[in-house]
């Protein structure tokens, strides 16, 4: 039975995501990208900008579950409190298409794909590549984020 899974990194700057099909013990990448949003447009303007995306990407995929970073809580205020905005409004998203989301810890991400909660960027890329069969490491580096949490997800590695 085929099972379709997407992971949001959110951010308002970028969120990443990545959307796998679990056929059995395989996964197999679908899509990967981001959305970006220019620096200089308003905020309610990007987070709707974000919102339209992560809604079309749910269409069109038809996602049996959604995975998602938590917030991680850093000593930049500023930045934190903008990341919880743009991952309020793909819950709204998710929410609204009336799917399960299921949160993941950065760390709980790294540990389910990398079998290291302290792995680096690096190698959480390069295990994302093995996991999914692709030819290059995903980029950007937000998408590589996404895939990852479809991943985490997905139970599977």
């Amino acid at each position: 039975m085929k099972k379709i899974i997407i992971g949001f990194d959110p951010g308002l700057a970028d969120t990443g995501y990545g959307v796998i099909e679990e056929q059995g013990s395989k996964l197999l990448c679908l899509t990967y990208g981001s959305i970006k949003t220019p620096a200089k447009t308003q905020a309610s303007e990007r987070l709707h900008t974000i919102y339209k995306k992560v809604s079309e990407l749910i269409k069109k995929y038809k996602p049996q579950v959604v995975g998602i970073e938590k917030l991680f809580f850093s000593r930049n205020v500023t930045s934190a409190m903008l990341v919880g905005q743009a991952r309020g409004v793909v819950l709204l998203a998710i929410e609204e298409a009336g799917l399960p989301v299921i949160e993941f810890t950065p760390n709980q991400v790294k540990q389910a794909v990398s079998c290291y909660g302290a792995a680096g960027k690096e190698q959480v890329q390069k295990m994302v590549k093995l996991i999914l069969n692709l030819k290059e490491i995903p980029k950007p580096d937000d998408a590589a984020d996404g895939l990852a949490i479809a991943i985490c997800a997905s139970g599977k590695k």
